[in-house]
């Protein structure tokens, strides 16, 4: 059974920095390339970065590109999102997502990801 526990969020000040940790089960993890996505209220569900299996290859979406970086750990069946000089404007619920082919290259679409967390909330303060 397929699992993905995403934690680190919480309420941070603008400027500020976080990690979010997603740690999966169920399934080979070092086969899969793995997204971080987000949903603002009211706002449809967007990309945030991906990440090949090996790590040889990653996406930023161009809002978070040079604030966040992705990466993963794959002794850890974890994976991570570092996320620096946070904006109001990033505050949302961040999901971390496996995706549905084995060993594909990168994917900014949702709908290369078969599976998906419960989310864990951020909050920038202005």
């Amino acid at each position: 059974q397929v699992q993905l526990r995403e934690s680190g969020g919480g309420l941070v000040q603008a400027g500020g920095s976080l990690r979010l940790s997603c740690v999966a089960s169920g399934f080979t993890f070092n086969m899969y390339t793995m997204g971080w996505f987000r949903q603002a209220p009211g706002k449809e569900r967007e990309f945030v970065a991906t990440i090949t299996w090996g790590s040889a290859d990653t996406v930023h979406a161009d809002s978070v590109k040079g604030r966040f970086t992705i990466a993963r750990d794959n002794a850890k069946n974890t994976v991570y999102l570092q996320m620096n000089s946070l904006k109001s404007e990033d505050t949302a619920v961040y999901y971390c997502a496996r995706s549905r082919q084995v060993r594909p290259g990168t994917a900014v679409d949702g709908s290369a990801y078969a599976y998906w967390g419960q989310g864990t909330q951020v909050t920038v303060s202005p």
